[in-house]
């Protein structure tokens, strides 16, 4: 077994403070172009798997028969910041299904938006599930439930919604899942290789190409995720600005702990990485250095450089550090 490859490093001063290794590939569909680390390390990939996750819900045929517009789709696909725009649209979406805040599984959440979470303080208001960053994807959970008249539990992995994610996970990675681990909103999050993980993100990728059903449900949230990148993510946030920062259609998903994946339309390429020790900043680093590796970002971009060579501050606002990724990425 291939090691973990150094991916991102972080200098506090001229001292080597912290070296992040993991696992990162670059994939077509007919597997593995170019790879870093183990390729076949088995990770979950949390968040980075929600376009997954809404792919019933498109295929299925719940997205046309409820009006979903492109909006909603993306925000199936999130990992939002719980900002007013996002509690809103969430709140819309399930008024239209007859359903309310508590009906979401997701468990609440404080607001990820600075100016939301102090306002919410300052009138001693209690965060709910809507501000989950995961609210999109569980009212596509339950949009799905509903059209297929299934009951109130559909975070339960014997459940059809989630019988149905499962089943076209293992289609889109082409690998059965070892098992699942229960993810921070309480849904299945189903385990697969670095490498399957990144050929399901080239199967979006090409997705666009083909005319079975399937594929054009994975193109349309393709889609929904790079018309909409402040719903997929928002504000500051690394999959908002990066998606806005390129030059060419892209979608870009993080995932706790050192998770994110990018699908590249035009080149038809997917990415996946995983940070071992599960640091998002390192995370960023690495997934920001593959997309210029790729040509898909500009390393002079200033919402690629944030996130590609960050400084480190200290609490005087003063430079003490740096960020930047292992050289592997970028030759």
């Amino acid at each position: 077994m291939t090691a973990p490859a150094l991916l991102a490093q972080t200098f506090r001063g001229p001292f080597l403070e912290n070296a992040h290794l993991g696992h990162a590939v670059i994939s077509d569909t007919l597997g593995v172009v170019e790879a870093w680390g183990e390729a076949e390390a088995v990770v979950l990939p949390r968040s980075s798997s929600k376009m997954i996750q809404a792919l019933p819900l498109v295929a299925s045929g719940a997205a046309d028969r409820f009006g979903l517009t492109e909006k909603q789709l993306a925000l199936a696909c999130a990992s939002h910041e719980g900002a007013p725009e996002h509690v809103s649209a969430v709140a819309d979406w399930l008024s239209t299904l007859d359903l309310g805040e508590p009906d979401l599984i997701c468990g609440p959440q404080p607001s990820r938006d600075t100016d939301l979470k102090l306002q919410m303080i300052r009138d001693h208001e209690v965060p709910c599930r809507l501000h989950n960053n995961c609210s999109g994807k569980h009212t596509g959970f339950l949009t799905l439930g509903k059209f297929l008249g299934a009951g109130p539990d559909y975070v339960d992995p014997a459940h059809p919604v989630q019988k149905s994610c499962l089943d076209l996970f293992e289609t889109v990675t082409g690998l059965e899942s070892p098992g699942y681990g229960v993810d921070g909103c309480s849904a299945p999050n189903y385990a697969t290789t670095v490498a399957a993980m990144a050929r399901a993100m080239a199967w979006y990728a090409t997705a666009h190409t083909r005319d079975d059903s399937l594929s054009k449900a994975g193109a349309r949230l393709v889609q929904a995720m790079y018309a909409w990148p402040e719903m997929v993510a928002g504000r500051g946030r690394a999959c908002t600005l990066l998606m806005r920062a390129a030059n060419q259609p892209v979608a870009v998903k993080t995932g706790a702990d050192g998770y994110f994946v990018a699908i590249l339309p035009q080149q038809g390429l997917g990415v996946a990485l995983k940070i071992a020790d599960g640091t998002t900043r390192a995370a960023e680093c690495a997934m920001a250095a593959i997309l210029v590796k790729l040509g898909v970002v500009d390393a002079g971009h200033p919402d690629v450089r944030r996130f590609l060579n960050p400084d480190i501050l200290n609490w005087d606002g003063l430079v003490v550090g740096k960020v930047q990724p292992a050289a592997s990425l970028l030759s």
